[in-house]
């Protein structure tokens, strides 16, 4: 009996809340390392939250967490936590006091800051010892029966509605200038089972599906659904998906 098309909906028209649904979250040892490595515990911050994945993950490790993000939707959509204080901010102002922070953090988020103007605020508001810590994913690998497909759409269907930032993730940031005592980090990454569903619902998050959509290239999208679609079977089963993360990590 065949099994009907994922395009049965419109996959990448989730709306508002697709971040918060969709974006992975972090491994458990990430945040661990971190606080391991910070020069104590007082206070995490979390720069470029989003709707805060990372800082959760930080709110058990640290007496006071918290995020900041300059977009008032993101932080809308982060859950409460009492551990966590969530500040609508930019990158290059972070409204802390001087001297106060032992972590500084930016999940997948460095590569749309002043990088120099953030870096003088990291260092305005740490200590000495504070822990600087970058942390990316790029592309997610798939099984090796549908890895193939979404390669092709990640290079070359949606390739060219990437930000030329995106090039920084791809590169897990290797290329940026990190004026930092640099530690070596453990080898982590992000391992799912997700549905058919998930997984393209997670692509909605994605600038470059916005910006195809925007380019009035909604078809390249339902091309690339109806593929991946056939090649998954059932669009309930759940597959292995998985991101290795990048990381530079500094010390103040």
């Amino acid at each position: 009996m065949p099994i009907s098309k994922p395009t049965a909906r419109n996959w990448f028209d989730q709306g508002a809340s697709a971040y918060a649904r969709f974006r992975p979250e972090y491994p458990p040892e990430l945040a661990d390392f971190l606080a391991a490595a910070a020069p104590d515990r007082r206070l995490a911050v979390d720069v470029g939250c989003g709707n805060g994945q990372l800082t959760r993950l930080l709110a058990p490790c640290f007496d006071r967490v918290v995020g900041i993000d300059p977009s008032a939707d993101q932080i809308a959509h982060a859950q409460p936590d009492a551990r966590i204080e969530y500040r609508c901010a930019p990158a290059e102002r972070i409204p802390l006091e001087a001297g106060g922070t032992s972590l500084v953090a930016a999940a997948q988020a460095a590569h749309w800051f002043d990088l120099p103007a953030f870096y003088d605020e990291v260092r305005r508001i740490g200590r000495p010892g504070t822990i600087v810590a970058l942390v990316s994913y790029g592309g997610l690998e798939l099984d090796p029966s549908l890895d193939a497909h979404f390669q092709d759409f990640y290079r070359n269907g949606i390739g060219p509605f990437w930000p030329p930032e995106r090039k920084l993730v791809d590169t897990g940031y290797a290329t940026i200038d990190f004026p930092f005592e640099e530690l070596a980090a453990p080898a982590l990454d992000i391992r799912l089972a997700w549905s058919l569903p998930q997984l393209l619902g997670y692509l909605t998050t994605w600038s470059a599906v916005r910006s195809a959509r925007e380019a009035g290239r909604e078809a390249l999208l339902t091309a690339f659904a109806d593929d991946l679609g056939a090649a998954w079977g059932d669009p309930a089963t759940k597959r292995p998906v998985r991101w290795p993360l990048n990381m530079r990590i500094g010390r103040l």
